[in-house]
């Protein structure tokens, strides 16, 4: 098995990508070791000790390191984990992931058409980069977004908000004002 990486705007992420479905039921965010019992991917992963995060999208694997450890170091055995795992044949997910930022019957039309845009113009162009972006609420002409795997704490983050997807937004849907990150 060859696993391909790649590098994110964001320093302490890296994406692998192994060649296989990783999360086809759509993307999943780990923060520690004890929010991922449904994915022993996730949990193998958080058994090393400088892994901060992990973020599972379609085909890829985002790892978020400690700042403070070289990925010249850890690389290697990550590619190790990864593979092993696969290989392995267990599953990487146990569950099926929700796509929370799909519309609904619920949503008013602004709403679903927020929604629209992230997915069919935003969150492929975030994922290329190793994370995503999650819609949480739209209040008062302001869209609340969470943004996860290697999107999360890049510096560049707070620019490809306002720049990229703000501006997005307001173009396709005129009730936006602003973007904010959650």
């Amino acid at each position: 098995m060859f696993i391909q990486t790649e590098e994110t705007p964001n320093p302490n992420s890296l994406k692998f990508i192994p060649g296989v479905d990783v999360s086809p039921d759509g993307p999943v965010a780990y923060n520690n070791s004890l929010e991922c019992t449904d994915s022993p991917l996730a949990k193998r992963l958080f058994d090393l000790e400088y892994v901060a995060s992990v973020f599972l999208g379609s085909d890829f694997v985002t790892v978020t390191k400690q700042a403070d450890i070289a990925w010249e170091i850890i690389k290697p055995e990550l590619l190790i984990n990864i593979m092993e795992h696969f290989i392995s044949g267990k599953p990487t997910v146990s569950r099926g992931a929700s796509n929370e930022s799909l519309a609904n019957e619920e949503d008013s039309e602004v709403v679903k058409q927020i929604k629209e845009v992230l997915e069919a113009r935003v969150r492929p162009a975030v994922a290329m980069d190793g994370g995503d972006i999650i819609f949480r609420k739209f209040e008062e002409g302001i869209v609340f977004l969470e943004l996860r795997g290697a999107c999360s704490g890049c510096p560049s983050s707070a620019i490809t908000l306002k720049e990229g997807v703000e501006n997005t937004l307001k173009h396709y849907v005129p009730e936006v004002m602003s973007v904010e990150a959650i």
